[in-house]
């Protein structure tokens, strides 16, 4: 089995992770415990659940860490959404983020598609 390192998901998923740490940098520090960690957290989630299930033994395990991914990454969506909303990220860090989040939720998915049930 090739390491976690190889899958487009996971390079996805951690540019994705580098992106929000980048963007919520900017936000209040009254976000600090609440938006922000819960955006970083869950963006963090989704890269660290394709390592983690990658590292497990057989095929239903390692599916149910991509499931854990793909609802972060479906978190992800919605903090941003509501960061853009609160104007607290920019319209434009929005739309960038989101084509992120969305290409790693794709790429999530397509790995959990061809990952056969036990």
């Amino acid at each position: 089995m090739e390491p976690y390192e190889k899958l487009q998901a996971w390079r996805a998923c951690h540019r994705l992770v580098l992106e929000v740490y980048s963007a919520t940098k900017s936000m209040p520090r009254s976000e600090q415990y609440g938006l922000t960690s819960q955006l970083r957290r869950a963006a963090y989630s989704a890269a660290a659940n394709i390592a983690e299930g990658r590292a497990r033994h057989g095929q239903k395990e390692f599916r149910h860490f991509l499931n854990i991914s793909i609802a972060s990454l479906s978190e992800i969506g919605y903090g941003l959404r509501l960061a853009r909303d609160l104007n607290l990220l920019p319209t434009a860090d929005f739309e960038r983020l989101e084509s992120q989040r969305s290409l790693a939720a794709k790429l999530t998915w397509g790995l959990y598609r061809i990952i056969k049930h036990p």
